[in-house]
């Protein structure tokens, strides 16, 4: 019996030591200085995916707070599904004809159409994140092409 008594006894002092020292381990705040490089690639890191903007909103980053996107890059991501394809009556890119056309109307007229939707062009085609800057940017870059 008096050896059933110390194994536990000797047992509990290990669990209890070894708690202690876990314990110590976890507690307490623990510093870690990074550099300004670190802090930045860690904000980043952790920084919202996206963000949910009403329709026809333009939020803050949109709006000239980040680096506008390149007029190709809207059109490659939100336009050339349509105006590779005339889908919906969409004037084709580099269709100089078309583009003429609508360019009698002028200039402000395709960018205000562009970026309020006619016809069966939807608001902004579809780029809801893009700033007007952004939308006219892509309209410059499918006139530029369809001269």
């Amino acid at each position: 019996m008096n050896n059933f008594i110390s194994r536990r006894l000797k047992n509990l002092v290990l669990i209890t030591i070894a708690s202690v020292a876990l314990w110590g381990c976890g507690s307490g705040e623990k510093t870690v200085n990074l550099t300004a490089a670190q802090e930045q690639q860690v904000a980043e890191r952790i920084a919202p995916a996206g963000h949910v903007s009403m329709a026809g909103q333009v939020s803050s980053a949109a709006s000239g707070a980040a680096s506008a996107r390149a007029g190709s890059d809207i059109y490659a991501t939100n336009c050339i599904a349509c105006h590779s394809s005339g889908v919906a009556g969409a004037p084709v890119f580099g269709d100089v004809a078309a583009w003429s056309a609508r360019l009698e109307q002028g200039l402000e007229t395709v960018y205000t159409n562009a970026i309020n939707g006619i016809r069966g062009m939807p608001m902004r085609g579809t780029c809801m994140d893009c700033s007007d800057e952004e939308v006219k940017a892509a309209v410059d870059h499918i006139l530029d092409n369809s001269k």
